[in-house]
């Protein structure tokens, strides 16, 4: 990996500006409700478009995060207390936006003896609760590869369990340090087998120095896990703090790596320059 700059961004991956009485309305109602978004703790380019639409990406057991990835924008340190109180807050949430589908993640809580797994189950139980019709999947940390953590959420049966591999293997440790690439695939494999019935999904993102044989290889690893859902984008480095980008991928490469994976056997594939983990969640259901 360089140490040069960014190359200039491209035209192609011009977000339009948050704004609107839909998106007045999401904020009022993250902020009156002390909640935390990923659309806002991760600097996510699409924040304007999904709050638009009334959707967002509610993140839980705080904003602060214990590991320190190199290409997260999400603060890292030492995390608060757990709010016993979050999940009823972001099913109260869910339920007034009168969501469809609910997508929940977290910051990874490597200080918790569960990880913060009950915390995720407690907050797709109220969610049904709340909304009854609501589907809901979860993006999960790896919970350090603890197979009784993955058990705790999923016995609450959520609709989609999504965990991102979001880089490949070689890249790992300077990407993802704290993290292991085959504990992350472990995890999806682990689904299949503890609750075979859950739809499963990962994500990763090009332009960190990978080639596309390496991506390839993901793919095919993701697929032999049985992972049912896939997502590519473009890496956007937050600040000069973190991981640079080294190349910015055409829309053309992203269509043909959309290609190559239905090819391999994933149900849907959302791969663009603005893709993220959760954008267009509820197309997959």
């Amino acid at each position: 990996m360089s140490n040069q700059s960014s190359p200039p961004r491209p035209h192609w991956l011009r977000a339009k500006a948050p704004a609107g009485e839909n998106y007045e309305d999401v904020l009022r109602l993250v902020e009156s409700r002390k909640l935390h978004t990923v659309c806002q703790s991760a600097n996510c380019p699409n924040i304007g478009e999904c709050w638009r639409e009334r959707t967002a990406t509610f993140m839980i057991l705080g904003g602060i995060c214990t590991r320190n990835c190199r290409f997260c924008a999400v603060d890292h340190g030492a995390p608060s207390a757990v709010d016993e109180d979050e999940p009823r807050r972001v099913a109260e949430a869910v339920a007034h936006l009168n969501l469809k589908h609910a997508v929940i993640t977290s910051v990874t809580r490597d200080d918790l003896p569960d990880g913060g797994a009950y915390i995720f189950a407690r907050t797709i139980e109220l969610v049904r609760e709340a909304t009854p019709k609501c589907t809901v999947e979860v993006l999960i940390p790896d919970f350090q590869g603890s197979e009784e953590a993955l058990a705790t959420v999923l016995a609450s049966a959520p609709d989609v369990l999504n965990h991102n591999v979001e880089t490949v293997e070689r890249l790992y440790p300077l990407i993802r340090p704290q993290a292991i690439y085959f504990r992350s695939v472990d995890l999806i494999r682990a689904v299949r087998r503890l609750s075979p019935g859950t739809r499963t999904k990962s994500g990763l993102m090009v332009g960190v120095g990978e080639t596309t044989e390496e991506l390839i290889a993901v793919f095919s690893d993701l697929r032999d896990a049985d992972c049912n859902f896939l997502t590519v984008g473009q890496y956007l480095a937050p600040s000069s703090h973190h991981a640079p980008i080294e190349r910015y991928c055409t829309p053309e490469e992203f269509d043909d790596l959309k290609a190559r994976a239905l090819a391999m056997g994933f149900a849907h594939v959302e791969s663009a320059p603005l893709v993220r983990s959760s954008y267009h969640a509820a197309q997959s259901m």
